[in-house]
């Protein structure tokens, strides 16, 4: 097929974006990046990443398809400002034929401190049809040699995180498994 890509035979693991700037705009009342931008650096990141494996803005304009998020669960962990410079890394954590799974870092570029995490689910999209379909088959290839070069990193430990306020003993195994509080 003419259209088809195929994916470099080598990706990073894990993918790390380009440096990206913290805009002065993007600063709100409390002198730290406002929640919303971080979202927007995990996009910008995205987009490079999946761009490699044919999932960039030519794909959408071409095949008519894209991914859209479904879920995301954020977790910000040390406030960024606008002297920072961050750059995000993207591990693919699994995929089926109409699915990602994958986890993000931004980091600050300079000490490497990580500044907020992403846990993402995306579905792939026919946008004609606005219908969940399976990727096409130069993509699904794409995606397995870079979930293999990505199986190698070990699993995220902010993965399947639960939000919630836990109550003293409420999540301790110990006591679901004797009923007896420490």
């Amino acid at each position: 097929m003419a259209d088809e890509k195929t994916a470099p035979i080598f990706f990073f693991a894990p993918f790390v974006s380009s440096t990206m700037r913290i805009e002065p705009a993007w600063i709100d009342y409390n002198g730290h990046l406002n929640m919303a931008y971080y979202h927007v650096l995990f996009d910008r990141a995205v987009d490079e990443a999946f761009g490699i494996a044919g999932l960039g803005p030519d794909y959408a304009e071409e095949r008519k398809a894209s991914f859209f998020a479904v879920e995301i669960h954020t977790l910000y962990r040390r406030e960024l400002t606008a002297e920072d410079t961050v750059r995000v890394t993207l591990q693919l954590i699994d995929y089926d034929e109409k699915r990602l799974h994958y986890y993000l870092e931004i980091r600050q570029a300079a000490e490497g401190w990580v500044a907020a995490t992403s846990e993402n689910l995306s579905l792939h999209v026919d946008t004609a049809s606005r219908k969940v379909v399976p990727f096409p088959t130069d993509i699904a290839a794409n995606l397995a040699i870079m979930k293999a070069s990505h199986a190698r990193l070990p699993r995220p430990e902010a993965l399947g995180r639960v939000i919630g306020i836990p109550r003293r003993g409420e999540f301790d195994p110990a006591v679901r498994a004797t009923g007896t509080r420490h």
